[in-house]
C-alpha cells in the first residue's frame, strides 16, 4: 500500500471514529447535546437530523461509488465542522478543539481521496 492510501485511510478512519462518537452523544447523551445546542442558539430539533446525516454521510464516504454524493457527504462535513469549530469560540466553552480536529481530518481525508482516485 503506497504512501497516500495510507494517509487517506488513517485520516478518514479518525474522522469517523469522531463523526460516530459525535453520533453516539447525539443519541445517548441527548440532554446534555441539546442544552448545548441551545446554549450556542440552535434549535434542539436539529440534533437526530444532524446524527442521521453524519451516519450518511460516513456511509457514503466508505461504501458509495458515486462522485457526486462523495462530494456532498465532505461538503456537509466541512461545513459541520466548520460551523461547530465558530459556534464553539464564540460561545467561549473551550471545547473548540474537537471541531477543529474534525475539520482538518475532513481536509485530509478529501484531498487523499482525490489523489488516490486519480
Amino acid at each position: 500500500m503506497n504512501k497516500n492510501k495510507i494517509i487517506y485511510y488513517a485520516a478518514t478512519g479518525l474522522l469517523t471514529a469522531l463523526m460516530l462518537f459525535s453520533v453516539s452523544m447525539y443519541l445517548f447523551n441527548n440532554a446534555e447535546i441539546v442544552k448545548a445546542f441551545e446554549t450556542m442558539g440552535y434549535p434542539s430539533y436539529l440534533v437526530y437530523p444532524l446524527a442521521t446525516a453524519k451516519v450518511l454521510g460516513l456511509i457514503t464516504i466508505w461504501f458509495i461509488a458515486n462522485k457526486s454524493l462523495k462530494e456532498w457527504a465532505y461538503a456537509g462535513f466541512f461545513f459541520n465542522t466548520l460551523l461547530a469549530f465558530f459556534a464553539h469560540v464564540m460561545i467561549g466553552d473551550g471545547q473548540q478543539m474537537g471541531a477543529l480536529i474534525g475539520f482538518i481530518l475532513v481536509i485530509i481525508s478529501y484531498t487523499f481521496s482525490k489523489k488516490i482516485n486519480e
